[in-house]
């Protein structure tokens, strides 16, 4: 009866071992991913944007997803609002100046050789690491 009891559970014992293996969690990295949309629009810096003209897919609750070279979603969510960063860092004395709208969003992400964002379905977007303000994926659109 042990015999016959071994030969039914031991497979099926193994095969959930290995599984669980395969399947084990990738360790992931926190980090954000950081996009600049260069809309040139003149605004007061620091206030809440979106994409302009071409970039209008770049807005508060946009769709995205970090996916890596070959195509596998990594992470993905929804775009925070933008916010606008001037676009020179001299004073120009006004409260209107050139802008561009920067996105923001943290992520957790596995370690890969590169990264691409996509936004609602936009062509994708090759993001370069940047630790300058804490670690971070960046893109400025248009390259």
């Amino acid at each position: 009866m042990r015999r016959l009891l071994a030969a039914l559970v031991l497979p099926s014992l193994l095969t959930g071992a290995l599984t669980a293996c395969g399947d084990a969690e990738e360790a992931r990295t926190a980090m954000t991913v950081r996009v600049l949309v260069r809309d040139i629009n003149i605004r007061p810096a620091g206030v809440e944007c979106a994409g302009t003209g071409p970039y209008t897919h770049f807005h508060n609750r946009a769709p995205f997803q970090v996916v890596d070279a070959a195509g596998r979603t990594l992470a993905e969510g929804a775009l925070a609002p933008g916010r606008s960063v001037a676009t020179f860092a001299e004073d120009l004395e006004v409260t209107r100046v050139p802008t561009y709208c920067e996105f923001a969003v943290p992520v957790d992400l596995a370690v890969r050789d590169a990264y691409r964002l996509v936004v609602d379905g936009h062509p994708p977007v090759d993001l370069t690491p940047n630790d300058s303000e804490g670690p971070a994926l960046v893109a400025v659109v248009p390259s």
